[in-house]
Order: structure tokens, then sequence, then C-alpha cells
């Protein structure tokens, strides 16, 4: 099997609870959560007149293909209430594929690795947490040196739950 790393995010309702949830369903689609970030709690990239994101990044091992992975997160965000309404608005759920081991996938919807991983804290700041020599395919460079010349300004922290 193959290490895949997915990128979990939230901004709306119950954010914690959006994140294990979707967890849950990975699970019951036999994609198993081998290794899980602690969760970050990051302004919002993009467009930046909205809540706060949650965002955690999991490594799954599944034997499914780069697109029904693809396919399985589409239909997970869709049956927890996602709506897209615009590029980097608001949602319930995100579901990313960051890295799927070490190949290149570049086809209509679906390009790995993400390309976004260089250009944002909030998705580097996890991955140099579970796996910080992880070399990406592209750039031949690992996560930490990728975090290191990271260029986005916005705050990223670890979520610490309200009790």
């Amino acid at each position: 099997m193959t290490d895949i790393y997915l990128l979990l995010g939230t901004n709306l309702g119950n954010k914690a609870a959006n994140i294990q949830r979707a967890k849950e369903l990975l699970t019951s689609h036999n994609i198993i959560v081998k290794k899980e970030s602690r969760i970050y709690e990051t302004q919002a990239w993009g467009i930046e007149d909205q809540p706060s994101f949650l965002n955690q990044v999991i490594i799954v091992d599944s034997n499914k293909s780069p697109e029904r992975i693809l396919t399985i997160c589409q239909l997970i965000e869709e049956e927890m209430g996602r709506v897209r309404h615009e590029k980097w608005g608001e949602r319930l759920i995100d579901i990313d594929i960051l890295y799927f081991g070490a190949h290149q996938y570049q086809k209509e919807g679906l390009e790995i690795p993400h390309p976004g991983i260089p250009d944002r804290r909030f998705t580097l700041t996890p991955l140099v947490e579970i796996s910080p020599e992880l070399n990406h395919p592209t750039l031949d460079k690992s996560q930490a040196e990728l975090l290191e010349a990271c260029q986005d300004p916005l705050v990223v922290e670890i979520f610490e739950e309200p009790w």
C-alpha cells in the first residue's frame, strides 16, 4: 500500500467535529487512517473575510486509485453538506489529496502532488509535524525545506479545544 497524504479543512459549524466525522467516513470507505497531525487553527487563505479554519493532515492507506480516492473524498464532502459556492470560500469540509506516495498525477480535476503545497503554511505546518523529510517529487525538497521557504504570512497555531 502507498502512503496517501490528505488535508482536512473546515471553517463552518462544529469544526473539530467536522474533522472527526470526515475521518470516520474515510474509514467507512476502507481508507485507513495511519497517522494524524495535530489540528491547527489557521486564518482564512484566499478569501480572508471569513471564519478561521481548522486543518489537519492525515496519512492514510488504501489500495484504491487516485481517481477513486478523489471520488470518495468528494462524496464525503457532499454527504457532510459541503456546497461549492466560490473558490476558497467557507466550507463545512474540504478534503484534498496532497501526496500519493512519490507518484505524480495530472488529469482533469486531479493534480498530485497538490500544486498549492509550497505556498500554503496551513498545509506545510502539519505536514512538517508528521513527515518533515518527505520529499516533494517534483520540487525535490523536503516538507521542512518547503516550509522554511514558504512566503505565506498567515498565522498557523495549534488548536486548543475550549472546554
